[in-house]
């Protein structure tokens, strides 16, 4: 890179970084400024500009308060107090944001539960809340009457929609209700380290876990994405993530109503209406998760797609391949990919747009931040510990585990889980001197010299097979680049006796798709030991509701036909990829195979 590319690569950056830090500076855990003194500060600036705009309603940023101020006073009527807790099961709505954030204006915690689940992870994810109330809609009222009878405790339920026998009408309710702003004294004595919210994980290996968020967590998404993503009052963002969660819920709500822009949501992400909303709506940006772009690049060309009003997109868990084509097929400029976690003190801006990069620490802001990546041994799990009983940083390009320095501050504290034991397991003691405590973000990462960071794999789905160790996303990303392959998800799965664990890849893949020729191409683009000596052919893969891919069941299925009625392919070191019968399994786990 020459010198001019890279004062224009330190300049983005840098801009992008002053601009973010200069909206989060003032955030404190003991200021009395919460999350809901910035929204109605934000309403009283823009109160006539129009808000969020859902089918085919639009709302303004004082009706939203309004509406918001209807459920604050709901709540007081019927005795909830600062410290309480009320579930939400509900789909994307208009109402969704204004009813956590009308009772954040009386201290009331909201518990934002995945509108999907249904059963058991639905009851779990009540009882662990501590909510007594919990409001539902038309969607979601039946899943919640399956459960009522098994919860920890006895719940007042809700509903938006029409009321039928347990079932009060919140509705009808709220029309009594006042509009106003309920009184500032109501939450007097409260600051910015209380909880505001419960965001829950998404399950991809168990049951979800309620991450805290804390009001000054809360306003560092909102306010981060609000300077991280320069949006201004004529943007309008698109949001089709559910707001049950952190990106869709609060990035991107931040970075529209922090800025007097407009948010256009969606009930829930459809690719074949993707383009036509966009384009309709005017929309500049809009907010994604990797495979949202998959599934937009996997779909047929759609009219309108490439000429769009879109200046920036911005999300986490873009994959390279994606990337690459998202850029050159629609048109797109600019990408903001950042990472962070529901429940972690570690966040990454990808300011200068660099392909493949999650975020940049470049060595002359080191010291600015609390992240490190320190070896990490994939057998036990565990970061490596040198003689001294301390970490050890990890070299440049090589992966090890991404850290998180436990601070004081708003940007370094941890909060954790409503569950204390499940925040414990997340944190490293003693990791570069004595005292010290660092989160542990679960992910394994690689720092180039330059500063980028990149995500390699998730801890626990990178696996050791023929003595090396195997990164289910790089060989996900090499498959994915096979000819007919639309999505690909890789885990390992026990073979027998054989210490270690195979690569096996569950493949979604259309027409074109040629199983005889596979064995080509993953013998030319991948060593040996990263060779998935199974495949499973799927119609979808399952994944949770912010597109994560879910393993677990996967990982337990293996590879047994009985088990799998999808097509099941063995790679025979001599044949190439073969149709996995039962007399093909019973010799694989027998030893017969020398593999």
């Amino acid at each position: 890179m020459g010198f001019q590319a890279r004062l224009q690569r330190e300049w983005r950056f840098l801009r992008g970084l002053t601009r973010t830090l200069k909206r989060v500076k003032s955030i404190a855990p003991d200021s009395p400024n919460l999350v809901c003194d910035d929204l109605e500060a934000a309403v009283d600036q823009w109160s006539a500009r129009t808000a969020v705009v859902f089918e085919g309603r639009s709302v303004t940023y004082a009706e939203l308060d309004a509406i918001a101020n209807r459920f604050a006073h709901w709540a007081k009527e019927h005795g909830l107090r600062r410290g309480q807790t009320v579930a939400l099961v509900a789909p994307n709505r208009t109402e969704y944001l204004p009813i956590w954030y009308g009772l954040s204006k009386i201290g009331v915690a909201t518990a934002l539960i995945n509108n999907n689940l249904v059963g058991a992870p639905l009851a779990h994810c009540l009882s662990i809340s501590g909510a007594a109330h919990v409001i539902v809609d038309g969607d979601t009222a039946e899943a919640f009457a399956a459960v009522k009878e098994t919860l920890a405790r006895p719940m007042t339920a809700w509903t938006l929609g029409a009321a039928h026998g347990d079932l009060r009408d919140l509705t009808m309710a709220l029309r009594s209700c006042s509009q106003l702003r309920p009184d500032r004294a109501l939450r007097e004595g409260m600051t910015a380290k209380d909880t505001a919210l419960y965001i829950y994980t998404s399950g991809t290996t168990g049951l979800p876990k309620a991450a805290r968020i804390t009001h000054s967590r809360a306003q560092l998404y909102m306010r981060g994405f609000a300077g991280s993503t320069g949006a201004r009052p004529d943007d309008r963002i698109y949001v089709t993530l559910p707001l049950y969660h952190a990106t869709g819920g609060l990035c991107a709500m931040g970075a529209a109503l922090l800025n007097g822009a407009s948010v256009i949501l969606r009930r829930k992400f459809s690719s074949t209406h993707f383009w036509e909303d966009v384009n309709a709506h005017e929309c500049t940006m809009f907010v994604y998760i990797g495979e949202l772009c998959r599934y937009l690049v996997n779909q047929p060309e759609a009219e309108g797609e490439r000429h769009t009003k879109l200046r920036l997109i911005f999300g986490n868990g873009l994959r390279p391949d994606v990337w690459e084509k998202l850029l050159q097929r629609f048109r797109i400029d600019n990408v903001l990919e950042f990472y962070g976690s529901t429940e972690g003190n570690v966040s990454l801006f990808n300011f200068d747009g660099k392909v493949g990069a999650v975020g940049r620490v470049p060595g002359y802001l080191r010291s600015r931040f609390n992240i490190r990546i320190v070896k990490f041994d994939v057998e036990s799990e565990q970061p490596v510990r040198g003689a001294d009983g301390r970490c050890v940083e990890a070299g440049i390009d090589e992966p090890g585990e991404c850290i998180g320095h436990i601070g004081a501050d708003a940007r370094s504290s941890y909060t954790g889980y409503a569950d204390k034991a499940a925040s414990d397991k997340k944190v490293l003691h003693d990791v570069f001197q004595k005292g010290d405590a660092w989160f542990r973000t679960g992910d394994l990462m690689r720092m180039d010299g330059e500063g980028y960071f990149y995500f390699v794999d998730r801890v626990g789905d990178t696996f050791r097979w023929k003595g090396e160790n195997v990164s289910t996303g790089e060989v996900a990303e090499h498959l994915a680049g096979v000819p007919g392959v639309k999505e690909a998800n890789v885990y390992g799965v026990r073979v027998g006796d054989l210490d270690g664990r195979a690569g096996m890849a569950s493949l979604v893949v259309g027409d074109d798709f040629d199983i005889a020729a596979l064995t080509g191409f993953v013998d030319g683009d991948l060593p040996a030991y990263a060779r998935p000596l199974f495949v499973r052919l799927k119609r979808e893969i399952e994944t949770t509701g912010t597109f994560k891919y879910r393993k677990v069941d996967l990982v337990e299925d293996g590879f047994d036909p009985a088990k799998v009625k999808e097509p099941l392919y063995f790679k025979d070191p001599a044949k190439g990829y073969v149709k996995l019968t039962k007399s093909v399994f019973e010799k694989v786990q027998a030893g017969g195979y020398k593999i």
